[in-house]
């Protein structure tokens, strides 16, 4: 698909909009980076800045925050894909969530709206090790979560960006929902193997009661809305209903996913976690 109108990239200062529009704009494509601190200022919460964003553009990335699975989501969808339609929107990728019913809600309403789709639909992301909620637990060497001995297919997000580019500028991807994993399971305990294996360090798996990281999350100071996601992705999500690796970066790049070996190493060597040897 070549086309000379810019690429909405929503969350484009996240972990998967930054590399999406780092990858179409290799590409030669024009990007519109939208984000609550974007020159392009786009915000969930305020649907008046939608507008400017969507204007002229001639597809888009949708990443919904928090999480397609709060109450709040399906409305914001389905207003949004109303407004992508009337700003002459062609074509909209959605970033969906393995496993969750309630995502699934707003991947129909993304499929309903008469424009061009493909959803990816991601497991639990390699990334959030070195770059979101685990880091901080990587770098005390205890990674210390409710999740017991249930396997996850973590996926490298530079995967789910290469999925998202091609979907969102190739022919043959529209009505595709693409389901994400990478090509091995492996549970929290396996994953501290790796990145021990990684970074030459002790780094342990500590399973804790759900209560217990609850009230540990409140402690924190974390709002009620994020303690309550947290626990609905490792009390709902990680039981087992997603304990299987699929083909859907096969599918869509006709190549393997990536291994979760591989981007510990290759955190490890860019520094992700710093100097880990000089932990006390």
């Amino acid at each position: 698909m070549q086309n000379l109108l810019p690429t909405l990239v929503i969350a484009a200062t996240g972990k998967t909009g930054r590399r999406v529009a780092d990858r179409l704009e290799a590409q030669g494509v024009p990007v519109r980076r939208a984000s609550r601190t974007s020159a392009t200022v786009f915000d969930w919460d305020d649907p008046s800045t939608w507008t400017a964003a969507l204007e002229g553009s001639h597809a888009a990335y949708i990443v919904y925050s928090p999480d397609l699975a709060v109450p709040a989501a399906p409305a914001a969808i389905a207003a949004f894909t109303q407004r992508a339609q009337e700003a002459g929107v062609r074509r909209l990728v959605l970033l969906s969530g393995r496993g969750e019913e309630e995502a699934q809600r707003c991947e129909a309403i993304v499929q309903d709206s008469g424009l061009e789709w493909t959803i990816v639909r991601a497991s639990w992301f390699a990334q959030n090790f070195n770059e979101g909620e685990f880091r901080d637990l990587v770098l005390s060497g205890a990674i210390t979560l409710p999740a017991g001995d249930t396997p996850e297919p973590f996926i490298d997000i530079d995967d789910i960006a290469e999925v998202v580019a091609a979907a969102l500028t190739e022919d043959g991807h529209t009505g595709e929902v693409y389901e994400v994993t990478g090509p091995r399971l492996l549970t929290f305990a396996d994953a501290a193997h790796e990145l021990s294996e990684a970074t030459g360090q002790d780094i342990r798996f500590v399973p804790i009661p759900a209560d217990a990281f609850k009230s540990g999350l409140t402690e924190a100071g974390l709002p009620p809305g994020e303690v309550d996601l947290l626990d609905y992705l490792f009390a709902t999500v990680l039981d087992g209903r997603n304990a299987h690796v699929t083909d859907g970066v096969q599918r869509a790049l006709g190549r393997p996913a990536r291994d979760f070996r591989d981007f510990a190493r290759a955190a490890a060597a860019s520094g992700a976690w710093g100097p880990l040897g000089a932990r006390a």
